[in-house]
């Protein structure tokens, strides 16, 4: 049976398409329209407002939408912003303060804008505009004034260049295609897909970021311009890192992660994306990078486990996997992510005199992806708990400590398989390192997975299944029974040493083999150490007890 048993699948189209306003809706837009008129009438001054681009899609489609974007013709947004907020003053009408966004092109931000919440809503207010662009960058060279037409027609997809126009209430598609496509349920662009992407080469990954949202089809001839030479060589040299790590992010985080991932190889867009690595660094790499079809199937593996459909040839899971994932919002988006990083496994390359992973520089520095969502620091730890993980089989060769208690135990305390503090959850860590079992196991090209796949997930859920007999899940995260004060007073010494640390490491093997035990047991247990010499004190770090000084 395939892996490729499909997407999450296209989201429900309303029978009737039509944006039905909410009372606040309805406020916003009568309050912007009689602004309009007492502007002209009072002042001379004409324009008009159209709420643009995502809300108009969104609310189209039965969704609800906190932020609104307003297109106002041949007047600047901080502008109009102020001749509002008069105006609502004198209706005793509370817009809340009016904030300046300054231009700002490396976030797309081409225009000043102008923000202010009202009703608890997020309102932006630009002008509709014309752009011009030079041959080497995806900035504008040239912004003017613009009309409906020419402002939809600047825009990524014809379901994105919708407006809704505030004083007729109707939905205008300057276009003549977003709204057709958006019942169609299909991604194109307003102007033809090579010219818009050498304007704007971040074009090709919005396509696909929305086509996965969405569950829509791209159409050929943004593949076929995706594909070219030119607009990938576009898509590395004028698109800045950190806004094509952005969209990489929202496709992660998105709807169907994996339908985005299959469109990056459909449209031959890997190397564009992750590969964009300066000759120096690539030349220290321990190891070539492996086939980025390694990738897309940690990719088609991580997506059958975490949405288990009964045509998928893989076992089960043991429940607690999935709770894992459930339980972290944001696991799904890293565990998507490390599954497409899966083709620099076991790669370091040299900085200065660390040899950190290459998996490690792709999301620092050609994602420029921080640790929000614990992408950098907790993509890294689960490619390193893979390898401490793997082929958990419960044997005496595996885990040869005489306690299996002790040994599964101190296993999943490691920082790399179980540490809060980067997302690393044990249950998350073990899925992780299956997947990476399973990835040899499956002919990408044939769709084929080995038999001896399920023997290696029986195993896993085994693993499992023992970590919860033996009440292990509540102690991965269990400090010392007894802190530091309570062992240097149990050991008879005047004040902590180097030694502490050890000590402490013992104490915590200790507890794992006495589940149960009080700190009273704990402390004859240490006095006991001490005496028959298995824990060794430092003179020089600590006073003999005779000189302990005394407490009042």
């Amino acid at each position: 049976m395939s892996l490729r048993h499909g997407s999450l699948g296209r989201i429900p189209i309303p029978a009737a398409m039509q944006i039905t306003l909410t009372d606040k809706e309805a406020q916003i837009c009568e309050l912007l329209d009689s602004c309009t008129k007492a502007l002209k009438e009072e002042k001379g001054i004409i324009t008009s407002c159209r709420i643009a681009g995502g809300w108009v899609r969104d609310k189209l489609l039965g969704a609800n939408s906190n932020d609104i974007d307003i297109a106002l013709s041949d007047m600047m947004g901080i502008t109009f912003a102020e001749h509002l907020s008069e105006f609502a003053l004198r209706r005793g009408i509370q817009t809340g303060s009016i904030s300046k966004i300054a231009q700002n092109p490396d976030q797309s931000k081409h225009l000043e804008t102008a923000t202010f919440k009202f009703l608890g809503l997020d309102i932006d207010l630009v002008n509709l505009r014309s752009e011009e662009y030079a041959e080497d960058s995806r900035i504008p060279s040239e912004v003017t004034f613009g009309t409906p037409l020419q402002d939809a027609l600047r825009r990524d997809t014809t379901i994105n260049a919708l407006f809704f126009n505030v004083h007729t209430r109707e939905v205008e598609d300057h276009t003549g295609k977003g709204l057709e496509d958006l019942r169609n349920r299909v991604i194109r662009t307003p102007l033809p897909p090579k010219e818009t992407f050498l304007d704007d080469p971040l074009r090709v990954l919005r396509c696909v970021r929305f086509a996965s949202r969405f569950g829509f089809d791209i159409v050929p001839e943004i593949a076929e311009a995706a594909k070219d030479p030119v607009i990938q060589h576009a898509l590395v040299t004028k698109v800045a890192r950190e806004r094509a790590g952005e969209e990489l992010s929202k496709m992660m985080k998105g709807r169907d992660p994996l339908v985005a991932i299959q469109l990056i190889r459909g449209l031959s867009l890997y190397d564009s994306i992750f590969s964009v690595i300066p000759p120096p660094i690539l030349a220290t790499f321990s190891s070539p990078p492996a086939s980025c079809d390694f990738a897309f199937t940690a990719a088609l593996i991580t997506h059958n486990l975490l949405h288990p459909n009964e045509t998928s040839p893989i076992s089960s899971l043991h429940p607690s996997y999935l709770s894992a994932v459930d339980a972290d919002p944001t696991c799904r988006a890293r565990m998507y992510l490390a599954a497409i990083l899966t083709s620099f496994k076991g790669i370091s390359y040299q900085d200065k005199k660390k040899t950190p992973s290459a998996v490690e520089y792709i999301i620092r520095d050609v994602l420029k992806l921080g640790t929000q969502n614990h992408f950098l620091d907790g993509i890294p730890a689960l490619f390193s708990s893979s390898i401490t993980l793997q082929n958990p089989i419960l044997t005496p060769e595996r885990f040869p400590n005489a306690s299996q208690r002790v040994a599964l135990g101190l296993l999943l305390r490691e920082k790399a398989v179980h540490n809060p503090n980067t997302g690393s959850h044990w249950a998350t860590s073990l899925l992780f390192s299956l997947i990476q079992e399973l990835v040899p196991l499956y002919n990408l090209t044939n769709d084929t997975l080995d038999k001896a796949a399920n023997r290696v997930v029986e195993i896993y859920n085994t693993f499992v299944t023992k970590i919860e007999e033996l009440d292990l899940p509540s102690t991965v995260e269990a400090r010392p029974i007894l802190d530091g004060r309570e062992v240097v007073q149990a050991l008879g010494v005047s004040k902590p040493g180097a030694w502490m640390s050890k000590v402490m490491a013992t104490l915590i093997e200790w507890q794992l083999d006495n589940p149960g035990a009080t700190k009273e047991m704990a402390r004859v247990w240490l006095t006991n150490e001490q005496q028959t010499g298995k824990i060794q004190i430092d003179d020089g770090n600590a006073e003999p007890a005779s000189k302990r000084p005394r407490t009042r």
